[in-house]
């Protein structure tokens, strides 16, 4: 048996900023020393926001984001337009790639290829292509090895665009999966396989507000919540797996939090 998932505590979502940091800064030294890029995969939603709090306010004695040495791939994203507002690409850019400061370098940045939006299986399996041109260029791997991915927990503790009860919780061997019905707007995307973000360096969830003490409650202290796709995620990626949330997300969970740092 693994050691459990680690979950971080802080008392507001601007308190848990400057954690965060300090473990993607942790994880970026640790990639960078073993092969040179830190290849990182990020989710949507509220979890840019809380990225760009973390990343972009450099502080004197900190180690810096070295931005110039990323690449950042999407662990799901809709079949919509890269301009469009459900677009988790726009929401980076917006929330993260425009702010860079000049001359803070900028990353490789993999977005979907909009060509194939009316296919969603190709789209997916397009970008399961790009995936192999960088993971397995030099020798054939049987999952894509991420340095660290970003992911956050829906209300119904689904991650990416892995959803309770979906028979692609089962799926083993593709890297890319297509969902063309979403029980969530919109319905069609793509997403990575429970295998590959099982298969990172570091895993990181961020999860903040009292909306989601339910949901924590379950994923961390019931039967049921670790089927749950967040569950899943735990379960397998055990002590990989880092939780940063603030108080009102983790209100009543019994699972034992560590309160106000690293």
């Amino acid at each position: 048996m693994g050691k459990p998932p680690n979950l971080f505590a802080f008392q507001s979502a601007s308190e848990l900023a400057p954690s965060l940091r300090q473990y993607i800064l942790e994880a970026q030294a640790s990639a960078l020393s073993r092969h040179g890029t830190f290849r990182v995969a990020l989710s949507g939603g509220s979890l840019p926001k809380t990225l760009a709090q973390a990343l972009l306010k450099e502080t004197n004695g900190e180690g810096k984001v070295q931005w110039a040495k990323w690449e950042i791939f999407y662990a799901d994203e809709r079949a919509v337009p890269l301009d469009h507002a459900d677009s988790n690409h726009k929401l980076v850019q917006e929330e993260i790639l425009d702010k860079i400061p000049e001359g803070a370098g900028k990353p490789h940045v993999y977005p979907i290829d909009v060509k194939y939006l009316d296919d969603v299986q190709e789209l997916a399996d397009q970008y399961e292509k790009t995936l192999v041109s960088i993971f397995a260029q030099r020798d054939s791997v049987k999952l894509p090895m991420f340095d660290l991915l970003l992911l956050g927990c829906g209300p119904d503790g689904h991650t990416c665009s892995l959803f309770p009860g979906s028979p692609l919780l089962r799926e083993s061997d593709a890297w890319v999966l297509q969902i063309p019905d979403s029980p969530k707007p919109p319905p069609k995307r793509i997403t990575l396989s429970l295998p590959v973000v099982t298969h990172g360096i570091k895993i990181a969830f961020v999860a903040t507000g009292g909306g989601k003490k339910d949901i924590m409650k379950q994923i961390f202290d019931t039967d049921e919540g670790r089927q749950l796709p967040c569950g899943l995620v735990n379960a397998t990626g055990q002590e990989r797996v880092s939780w940063f949330v603030d108080y009102p997300a983790i209100e009543g969970v019994s699972f034992p939090a560590r309160r106000g740092s690293l």
